[in-house]
């Protein structure tokens, strides 16, 4: 099994296992010092990371409408689906099919995939609902004034502007059209930015806190540098759609912050917590496996759907084959770099 995930273990188990630690004092300083070395860098990382797309009004190449913009989040994707496919899902098999925790039922049946489809779903059905109430709470709102008595005469609801495709230039009613995608766009990207965020923190609070609890700098040292990485470009990744649900400032700010507080918490929780733990508790693999599933389910959904289907289905990208062999590109790329980094670490 994954040594930092062999390390994993939530609070609130904790206090049930004695203390087994076996490093000497020498290795248990050294280790502290990577581990609050991993608190500033990840940190910063990510507080970069989300920042960029935000500044991107003063920095024209970090609009989020620019074509390298486009690029940089496909790489992001990349990263993301590689995360869920190569670091996390492998290390879910691993722990529930772990000789340490009972056959029955663990060994009867594949709980990792079982797990890791129903935590897709689920995100799938949180967006399909999301949208949905954006939908019915805006509709009336907001696009009365922007789907005309022309597109009601026409069949057109006035919720018609909600969704993408569903608004048409005909009969002189171009603009009204155009406003309704925007509208749309801006709504989608709202939930995409909120189910994303919801998603990396669930993973990223697991993997921090297996970070922290480690003892061993074998598994500390590739960690943070994989972990600072993959950080700096998901926050570039969701600053992105942040600002393009153009969210108000507070809105922003309480992301941002949750974003980027997430990974140091969860270290200084890891740490905490280093000494009262049993790395091998049947408990402690069965609910690493189970968590660590739902989040390779979630981060697989995300990457796909919300932001690389997303990107690669948008016009501008569409009419633009150089930028659409860009993306697609970068994608690959952003991918092979996190299983480089498997290997490495």
């Amino acid at each position: 099994m994954n040594m930092a995930n062999q390390n994993f273990q939530i609070l609130v188990f904790s206090t049930l296992f004695p203390s087994t630690n076996g490093n000497t004092d020498g290795n248990r300083s050294s280790a502290l010092k990577y581990k609050l070395g991993a608190i500033a860098a990840t940190l910063f990382a990510s507080s970069i990371g989300i920042c960029l797309p935000i500044w991107g009004k003063k920095i024209p190449s970090l609009n989020p409408k620019s074509n390298f913009f486009f690029i940089i989040k496909a790489f992001t994707a990349g990263i993301i689906l590689a995360t869920g496919f190569i670091h996390i899902l492998p290390d879910a098999f691993d722990s529930l099919t772990s000789p340490c925790i009972p056959i029955n039922p663990w060994g009867n049946f594949p709980f990792t995939g079982f797990v890791a489809m129903v935590a897709a779903i689920c995100t799938l059905m949180v967006d399909v609902y999301a949208n949905s109430y954006y939908k019915k709470k805006y509709g009336n709102e907001n696009f009365q004034a922007t789907v005309g008595a022309g597109d009601r005469n026409n069949g057109e609801s006035n919720l018609s502007g909600v969704l993408p495709l569903h608004t048409h230039a005909i009969h002189g009613h171009g603009h009204a059209s155009m406003e309704g995608d925007t509208i749309s766009t801006e709504l989608r990207y709202r939930v995409i930015s909120q189910v994303l965020e919801f998603g990396i923190i669930m993973h990223t609070r697991f993997i921090a806190i297996a970070l922290g609890a480690s003892g061993s700098l074998k598994t500390i040292r590739p960690l943070l540098v994989a972990f600072t990485f993959y950080l700096f470009f998901e926050g570039i990744g969701l600053g992105g759609c942040i600002t393009q649900g153009k969210f108000n400032v507070r809105a922003i700010a309480i992301m941002s912050v949750f974003f980027s507080l997430t990974t140091p918490v969860g270290i200084a929780i890891g740490i905490g917590i280093a000494n009262v733990y049993e790395q091998n508790s049947p408990i402690a693999i069965i609910v690493e496996g189970i968590f660590d599933s739902a989040s390779a389910g979630i981060l697989i959904y995300l990457a796909l759907v919300d932001l690389l289907s997303a990107d690669l289905t948008n016009p501008k990208m569409q009419s633009n084959s150089k930028l659409l062999l860009g993306a697609n590109v970068s994608f690959l790329f952003g991918a092979s770099c996190m299983c480089l980094l498997a290997k490495w670490a």
